[in-house]
């Protein structure tokens, strides 16, 4: 308890005050500087018209913003991004919402298996699918199309993958409708039954319940979740880089990669368009944060009752059409990646030799595939463990001190979490190659790691949050009053106490870095090359090696679903069981207060 008199404080209160603002300083300074400042020097040098880009003397000027909008299709990359957006959302958001309804409060069998499924392929790299979906639906030699050429009434396959419809197939299948529906299927389960059937008991069926009462109810969860998709307008990168780049139509991301890469590269252009990207985001995330922060309807109260509405014999034709969608999600892509593995050419079936097992035999051998397997494991082991730890020491500043500065820690935190990928390694790049004291850091595995376990912070923040928020602060005091230090109380107390969430959001950040491609390709150099990358190269048209990069898919997947699916299980043990727990207090309970009855 701090004492004071009027002129003086006491020394160790003032100890201890001094040392949160050092902490403090030193929390915002390190995720000011790769969080934040990557971003305001891509502002900056969009003005940098020196030939040599990261080499001072630098000069000043419009030119750069001259000839990026004069530029063939720079502008028209930006448009191409909000287009497929949009397209993609007016297919998968309706698509979402109705599939979360049947999950959740509709009698079809089997419907946490179903979810769960949707779990699995959001944990499926969406670069892995697509090379799947791109064997089957290449136009000249995709599986789907040789098969239809022959029937004696198809010339030519119908299937075109490598086009804007494409694009939004390829989007839906990688994880434009499963993440909707794992964040909408929760909200749904969780709204009153009794509300349903006041509509149904005044005559209402079961479809007119559902669009006058149901999703009227869920409109504000359904906001939240088509506000958190606002984000996700510039996240896009792997769908686009193989399916938009062969026919030449670029997004914002494709177009920044390309210029960074041109021979010299134009990183003056690049710096533009992701400027006018981040102009676009400034007005995009306080809308966002301020339809979070609307009022929301209460679905739940004091009397909530669940219930589930009997389809009949539709049950089990609604079951087979969601469970085909969770196979062309799931296990189409990954059979695929199977079977043109061992393919001599996929496509073609009429060669001498179908089937081979020269392309394992390559890939297995290949020192680079090795170092990519390495790397990637690497990273995603590292921002599975560090990220979750960090950042939930971070949220317990936010939510348990009373430190200055807490206001600008929470702005870092969410501003960071609108920033695409693209973005963040074309400011990292320049961070790393303009700092002289940091130049070492460029191409080495160091900066993959910064990169992977800062990436998750906005959602790991957050959600570590929301833990701190319900557990009480008793317990923190006890052990304090024990005698425990803040740093054996974290780990003796709320370590413990957060494990299972803890396990989600090690998860899923495992996941996000194994599949990670935007955020890194700027970075990453041939020793440090990952799994996503190499997949990425090899899957080029011009490269020829599709069967190789499938077997690299199939790695990925193995690696993410696998170790996904186990820690998944863990997670689930550590949790609270109010099933074990009431049975132990109910055997505990002596059997004279039952008057021997035995419960």
């Amino acid at each position: 308890m701090a004492v004071t008199t009027r002129n003086r404080t006491i020394p160790g209160t003032r100890l201890r005050l001094e040392l949160s603002y050092v902490i403090m300083a030193g929390i915002i300074g390190f995720l000011g500087l790769f969080l934040i400042y990557p971003i305001i020097l891509l502002l900056i040098n969009s003005f940098n018209t020196a030939p040599e880009f990261f080499v001072p003397p630098r000069q000043w000027g419009l030119d750069n913003w001259r000839v990026a909008l004069d530029t063939p299709g720079l502008v028209q990359s930006f448009f191409n991004t909000i287009m497929i957006w949009g397209l993609v959302l007016m297919v998968s958001f309706p698509t979402a919402v109705l599939i979360a309804w049947t999950l959740a409060r509709t009698n079809v069998p089997m419907t946490h298996l179903l979810e769960f499924m949707f779990w699995v392929s959001f944990m499926m790299p969406g670069i892995a699918t697509t090379i799947g979906w791109i064997m089957l639906a290449d136009p000249d030699i995709g599986i789907v199309n040789t098969l239809l050429e022959k029937l004696p009434f198809i010339d030519e396959g119908p299937l075109n993958i490598f086009s804007v419809p494409g694009l939004v197939f390829a989007h839906l299948m990688a994880n434009g409708i499963s993440v909707k529906v794992m964040l909408l299927t929760p909200t749904f389960r969780n709204m009153d039954s009794a509300l349903e059937e006041a509509g149904r008991v005044s005559g209402a069926g079961t479809i007119r319940t559902m669009f006058r009462v149901t999703l009227p109810l869920m409109a504000a969860p359904m906001t939240l979740v088509l506000a958190l998709q606002l984000l996700r307008i510039f996240q896009s990168f792997e769908i686009e880089q193989l399916l938009g780049v062969p026919f030449k139509f670029f997004v914002y991301s494709t177009k920044i990669f390309q210029l960074a890469r041109d021979e010299p590269p134009l990183y003056g252009e690049a710096t533009v368009l992701a400027s006018l990207t981040l102009v676009t985001l400034a007005f995009i995330i306080p809308i966002q944060r301020w339809i979070l922060h609307r009022q929301r309807y209460t679905t739940i109260s004091g009397s909530f009752r669940p219930g589930l509405i009997n389809l009949g014999p539709w049950r089990w034709v609604v079951f087979g059409a969601i469970a085909a969608l969770i196979l062309a999600l799931t296990v189409v892509p990954a059979f695929i990646l199977g079977l043109g593995s061992f393919m001599t050419r996929v496509g073609f079936f009429n060669l001498n030799n179908v089937y081979t097992l020269r392309h394992w035999d390559l890939v297995l051998t290949d020192p680079i595939f090795i170092k990519a397997l390495r790397t990637t494991f690497t990273i995603a082991i590292v921002a599975a463990f560090l990220s979750p730890l960090v950042f939930s020491v971070v949220a317990y500043v936010l939510v348990r001190t009373r430190w200055f500065g807490r206001g600008i820690l929470d702005l870092i935190i969410w501003g960071s979490g609108a920033v695409p990928g693209i973005l963040t390694g074309l400011g990292l790049l320049q961070v790393f190659l303009g700092t002289p004291v940091l130049t070492f850091l460029f191409g080495t595995i160091w900066a993959l790691l910064i990169v992977v376990v800062l990436q998750g912070n906005t959602l790991t923040t957050n959600i570590s949050k929301a833990a701190f928020v319900q557990i009480g602060q008793d317990m923190e005091e006890a052990a304090r009053v024990s005698g425990a230090g803040w740093i054996r109380t974290y780990f003796r107390v709320w370590i413990p106490l957060l494990m299972p969430t803890l396990v989600l959001l090690g998860t899923f950040n495992f996941v996000l870095a194994a599949g990670a491609t935007s955020q890194i390709i700027l970075l990453a150099s041939r020793d440090t090359m990952t799994l996503s990358i190499m997949a990425l190269e090899l899957v080029n048209p011009l490269s020829g090696e599709r069967e190789a990069a499938g077997i690299v898919a199939i790695f990925m997947i193995g690696m993410t679903v696998g170790v996904a699916s186990v820690a998944r299980y863990f997670g689930n043990r550590m949790s609270v069981s109010h099933h074990r727990q009431a049975t132990a207090q109910t055997q505990s309970i002596p059997q004279a207060q039952t008057g021997g009855m035995r419960i």
